[in-house]
């Protein structure tokens, strides 16, 4: 595990699905794990998507792994044959997996009587691994390592990051003000912004261009953990817009 400033954790998501790569299938589960750890001070520096294909699935939960602090993955932990995201997991970390006694027990007095086999599949975890609670339905998801490992329904998933977050060393979180430009293009703005971006390099300093029959023109998002520093660049780069000619600028209050 790396950080890159003392007061940074970091985290990666791997998305896990064929049904992800086709279309059929929307991915809103990257958009909530990413405002959720903003939240609790934690930086979602990567995410990857790979199909349901055992050895890159292994690659690539190897490889964040040990760049980021923390990997959550989403998917692939149901009960049919192509879901095989517990196996690459304990493949990954050299152990085997299984059949949690808890999930066993949760599993028969839920569903009643004998469980069959496909719902077996949902009880296994790796050999060293915790589970992460599911206040939802269904079994739990479990972690192991520096990794948690999801179910990939985005209701479910929501309620399982509740107990992932605890878990987690938190970091100092990042605090955004928005300035907004209307009526002049990224074209116009590139210059004034480049220069405060440059002169500011551990801030985070975005431009998201709209479009629409009400005008147009651009968000300017600044991101920092140090409230202080944020607003004195914002004041800032208002001058620098506006030093540019730059006159409908305004910095959006959030309700």
């Amino acid at each position: 595990m790396s950080e890159t400033a003392d007061d940074r954790v970091t985290a990666a998501v791997l998305v896990i699905g064929d049904e992800i790569l086709s279309g059929r299938t929307q991915d809103t589960n990257t958009r909530d794990i990413a405002r959720y750890l903003g939240v609790i001070g934690v930086d979602l520096a990567e995410t990857r998507t790979v199909p349901d294909v055992m050895q890159e699935i292994v690659d690539a939960l190897n490889a964040l792994r040990s760049r980021y602090d923390y990997v959550i993955t989403t998917g692939g932990i149901g009960p049919t044959h192509d879901d095989i995201t517990a196996d690459a997991v304990a493949l990954a970390f050299g152990v085997e997996l299984y059949e949690h006694p808890d999930i066993i027990a949760m599993m028969a007095a839920r569903w009643g009587g004998e469980v069959n086999g496909a719902r077996r599949r949902m009880a296994r975890i790796p050999v060293g691994g915790d589970l992460v609670k599911n206040p939802a339905q269904g079994p739990p998801g479990f972690t192991i390592g520096n990794v948690f490992t999801l179910a990939g329904v985005p209701q479910i998933m929501r309620g399982m990051l509740e107990d992932v977050g605890p878990r987690m060393r938190g970091g100092r979180p990042t605090v955004s003000r928005t300035v907004r430009v209307e009526g002049s293009g990224e074209g116009v703005i590139a210059a004034p912004l480049e220069a405060v971006a440059k002169a500011h390099p551990d801030m985070s300093l975005g431009s998201y261009p709209f479009y629409g029959a009400d005008g147009y023109g651009s968000n300017l998002v600044l991101r920092s953990r140090d409230a202080d520093q944020l607003g004195d660049v914002v004041v800032e780069l208002i001058a620098a817009l506006k030093s540019a000619g730059i006159e409908n600028v305004v910095e959006v209050v959030a309700a």
